[in-house]
């Protein structure tokens, strides 16, 4: 801890991680959620959209623990496990192919240099073609939980769309209640799917999120919007391919694919996390 904690910068379609190799236990004694909410600040610290620690597993390559910028555990996500999946394999933690358990269960993923495909853990709780009222209007949505809960709405528009209004009303509406959920605005469109996110935990919208844009996907070719696999632009301007199939139970063997990019690698130093 005198000489700082090493770590590494990894950018998944606009998300972008943190990442400590915690596996001989260099964070032992740091509050992790307090840190996190540190180190994420683009103002005075770092910054980041959450931060990955890298653990020993007795029954996977290695284990994850996964934090949002606003220091809370999330069970899974897409882009970041993509991001430590390319982590492992650089740092020789494990080999191209390969699994780490989550919060979610064990994902599985092969990784050909910044290309990353991921085996996300089976959706469930599909609700298909639902409403709530917010602000006295009623809002027509469906839902899905690849990991973690989405929300997904499909739009004429996305530029005209209130996404922080909307999106947080419905990310802490009580029929997500207690945890809330994740928002996806979503315009179909001549076989092209785009995608705008609000995502809990950021409490604001990200340029990508994995999960989401898997939540997306299933639901647009589920509304005959699409066919497998999809094809979903991000905000950020990349392009994540969903692979699933929706003639088998749970969807078959869900897939997010998608390149990532190694931003740095530096040492923190504990002015970073303590001001």
């Amino acid at each position: 801890m005198k000489n700082g904690i090493p770590f590494s910068k990894i950018n998944g379609s606009g998300n972008d991680f943190l990442l400590i190799d915690n596996r001989q236990g260099i964070m032992r004694g740091v509050g992790l959620p307090s840190f996190v909410v540190k180190v994420c600040d683009r103002s005075r610290s770092l910054g980041a959209d959450g931060v990955i620690f890298i653990e020993n597993s007795r029954r996977a390559d290695f284990r994850w623990r996964f934090f949002n910028a606003d220091g809370s555990r999330a069970e899974m996500c897409g882009n970041g496990g993509r991001c430590a999946a390319r982590f492992a394999v650089e740092r020789k933690i494990a080999g191209r192919t390969l699994g780490f358990e989550t919060d979610a269960g064990l994902i599985r993923a092969e990784v050909s240099g910044r290309r990353v495909k991921l085996q996300m853990t089976p959706p469930h709780g599909l609700a298909l073609s639902r409403s709530l009222t917010l602000g006295g209007k009623k809002i027509a949505y469906s839902f899905l939980n690849t990991g973690v809960p989405h929300a997904v709405l499909f739009v004429r528009d996305l530029e005209k769309i209130d996404l922080m209004g909307t999106g947080k009303g419905i990310r802490t509406h009580r029929v997500f209640a207690p945890r809330g959920t994740n928002v996806n605005f979503v315009r179909v469109g001549n076989g092209d799917v785009n995608i705008r996110t609000y995502e809990r935990g950021v409490e604001g919208e990200t340029l990508a999120c994995g999960t989401g844009a898997v939540a997306a996907g299933i639901l647009s070719a589920l509304h005959g919007h699409a066919r497998p696999p999809v094809r979903i632009r991000t905000r950020g301007g990349e392009t994540l391919t969903i692979h699933f199939d929706t003639e088998r139970d749970g969807f078959g063997e869900v897939y997010l694919e998608g390149d990532t990019s190694w931003s740095c690698d530096g040492v923190m130093y504990r002015e970073s996390y303590r001001y």
